[in-house]
């Protein structure tokens, strides 16, 4: 899916100063994968599949940007075992089927492109019903 421009104007209204930062997550996230597209919740930019949210920015306090994995605002019953594996400590576990990753640089997001994209497509097939 392509960059939402609702969002953009939402991001330009707030003159984050990490916005460089949260446009290059953004792409790095939509180019992962073809079926999500892009919307707001919960005050930052959210990716979902359908209507099953899986990836949400969270970009206030503006010190850094988190990008929180999760299977949707239900709760529900937790996997066994971490629902991907992750080997390069990008990834911060809060759950099962929860963990963050967390960014306060432009360089820091670009060397971890690849990964990032690899965490996003594996997220989405382990995840999606």
């Amino acid at each position: 899916m392509p960059i939402n421009p609702e969002v953009s104007d939402f991001l330009d209204k707030l003159e984050h100063p990490l916005r460089r930062e949260i446009d290059a997550l953004r792409l790095i996230i939509l180019q992962a994968d073809s079926r999500l597209a892009e919307n707001i919740k919960w005050n930052g930019p959210n990716y979902s599949v359908g209507a099953e949210d899986r990836v949400t920015m969270r970009i206030q306090p503006p010190k850094q940007i988190q990008l929180v994995f999760h299977r949707g605002a239900k709760v529900k019953e937790q996997p066994v075992d971490k629902l991907i594996t992750e080997d390069h400590g990008l990834l911060v576990w809060k759950e099962n089927d929860r963990a963050i990753a967390s960014f306060k640089r432009l360089d820091a997001i670009t060397a971890a492109t690849s990964n990032l994209t690899n965490i996003v497509q594996e997220w989405l097939n382990r995840s999606i019903s």
